[in-house]
C-alpha cells in the first residue's frame, strides 16, 4: 500500500517531492483526484502527494482582472468568490464541484464556452511549479500582458502531473455577462441540425457555446433529470448559450424564432448537465470508456453520423465526446474513425482496459519532443508514470 501525503505549504511540498525522488519512489501527483479517469491509467505508486491543502487565494485584484491561487483551491469555491465581483474564469471543467485549480490546468480541461473564451492556455498568465529536485520555478506574473516565461507554464498545462507539481496559478479574468439565455433547436435529422449550425456560424451573432447532442445524448438529459417543465429535448438538439446586454439577448430571440429558450435556474441546470455529461455517464457505467475526437468543423457531421452511442459535440470547434459501455467497443470505433481521417483518443478508460496504442493511436511527431522534455525533468520516470495514455 502506498503512502499518502498532503503537504500544507509549497515548501513542504518541495521537500516531500525531493525526498521521494531521492529515494527513487514512484510518485502519484494529484489535487482532489477528480481527473483520475482521464489521461490513461498510471503505474501503482509508492507514494501519493496531494496539493489539496494548498487551498488559499493569494492575490486578487478585481480592478486588474487577475487572481493568483494555490493549486488546491476548489474550482467551485474560486468561481463563487469571483462571482461576488461579477467576474469569472470561463473554462467550465467537468467534475466542477470536486476539481481544483491545479487539476483543471494540469488536465487542460474546459467546456462548452471554449469556442468564445478559449482553453486554459488562454487564461493562465503565470505559474509556480516544483521540480523533482525540490526547486520552485516561477513563470509569468500577475499582469495580463506579461509574456515572460509563459512557455514554461504552457509545458505544465495538459501534462497531467508528469513533469512537475503545480503549486500556484495566476489567471486573467473575464466579466460575467449581465444577461444570459440559452436557445434550443431540435431537429429530426442530423442534416437539418448541421444546416442550422452552419447558418449560425455564418451569421453576425455568435453564441459563446454551440453544443450538439445526438438523440441518445438528448434522451439522457431528460425532463426528470433537469426539472424542465414543458421543455422537450428530442432528436438532434443544438444548445446555444449567449450572454451580453438585454438588447443583444432580445435580438437573438427575434432572429431565432423557431427555437425554444431558457434562462435563470433552468438554464443553469441545463448547462450543469451538459458540463457533467461525461462524469455522469462514467458514474453509471464503471466499465465505460469515452472517446474524444477532434475534427475540422465540416467533420462534425461525419463523427455524428457514424456514432452509435450517446454523443456530445462542441459543434462550434469540432471536439466530440462519444460514450461507450466498454473499452473494446470504443477502441474499435476509434480505429474506424482514424481510417476516416479523425484524430482522437480514448480519454477515459477503466483500469486495465485498453492498451496505450488503443488509447492514443496517433500521438504524432510531437511525441518525440514530449519524450525529451519528460526525460529532462523526470529522467527516472517517477511522476505519474503511465499517464498520458501510457505513451510517456
Amino acid at each position: 500500500m502506498s503512502t499518502s501525503l498532503c503537504p500544507g505549504s509549497a515548501q513542504e511540498l518541495a521537500e516531500r517531492l525531493a525526498a521521494a525522488a531521492a529515494a527513487k519512489q514512484k510518485i502519484e501527483l494529484l489535487g482532489a483526484g477528480s481527473k483520475k479517469p482521464l489521461g490513461g491509467r498510471h503505474a501503482a505508486p509508492d507514494i501519493a502527494i496531494s496539493t489539496a491543502k494548498l487551498n488559499r487565494i493569494l492575490e486578487y485584484e478585481p480592478n486588474d482582472l487577475t487572481i493568483g491561487v494555490e493549486a488546491g483551491v476548489k474550482w467551485a469555491d474560486l468561481q463563487r468568490t469571483l462571482a461576488e465581483h461579477q467576474q469569472m474564469i470561463p473554462l467550465d471543467p467537468a467534475w466542477f464541484d470536486q476539481a481544483t485549480a491545479g487539476g483543471v490546468v494540469a488536465a487542460n480541461t474546459c467546456g462548452p464556452r471554449r469556442r468564445l473564451y478559449g482553453s486554459a492556455r488562454d487564461h493562465v498568465i503565470g505559474m509556480h511549479f516544483v521540480t523533482l529536485d525540490g526547486k520552485t520555478v516561477k513563470t509569468g506574473g500577475m499582469v495580463v500582458k506579461n509574456v515572460a516565461g509563459l512557455d514554461m507554464a504552457k509545458l505544465m498545462i495538459g501534462s497531467f502531473g508528469t513533469l512537475a507539481a503545480i503549486v500556484r496559478v495566476n489567471f486573467k479574468l473575464s466579466p460575467l455577462p449581465p444577461v444570459s439565455r440559452t436557445f434550443l433547436l431540435s431537429s429530426p435529422t442530423l442534416e437539418r441540425a448541421i444546416e442550422q449550425r452552419n447558418a449560425i456560424l455564418a451569421g453576425v451573432l455568435q453564441p459563446a457555446s454551440i453544443d450538439l447532442l445526438n438523440p441518445q445524448a438528448a434522451a439522457r438529459l431528460s425532463l426528470a433529470r433537469l426539472s424542465l417543465e414543458g421543455l422537450s429535448l428530442e432528436g438532434w438538439v443544438l444548445a446555444m448559450q449567449v450572454g451580453g446586454s438585454r438588447k443583444l439577448i432580445d435580438r437573438y430571440t427575434r432572429e431565432l424564432p423557431s427555437s425554444k429558450y431558457v434562462d435563470g435556474p433552468v438554464e443553469t441546470s441545463l448547462w450543469r448537465a451538459v458540463r457533467e455529461f461525461v462524469p455522469a455517464f462514467l458514474a453509471e457505467h464503471p466499465d465505460g470508456a469515452v472517446v474524444r475526437v477532434s475534427t475540422v468543423l465540416q467533420g462534425v457531421a461525419s463523427v455524428a453520423e457514424h456514432c452509435p452511442v450517446p454523443l456530445l459535440t462542441r459543434a462550434g470547434n469540432g471536439v466530440s465526446y462519444a460514450c461507450f459501455p466498454d473499452c473494446q467497443a470504443a477502441a474499435a470505433w476509434l480505429k474506424q474513425g482514424v481510417g476516416r481521417g479523425w484524430k482522437g483518443i480514448i480519454e477515459s478508460v477503466p483500469p486495465l482496459a485498453c492498451s496505450a496504442e488503443e488509447q492514443w493511436p496517433q500521438p504524432g511527431n510531437d511525441l518525440v519532443v514530449m519524450g525529451k522534455i519528460k526525460r529532462m525533468l523526470d529522467p527516472e520516470n517517477l511522476l505519474n508514470a503511465g499517464r498520458l495514455y501510457g505513451r510517456l
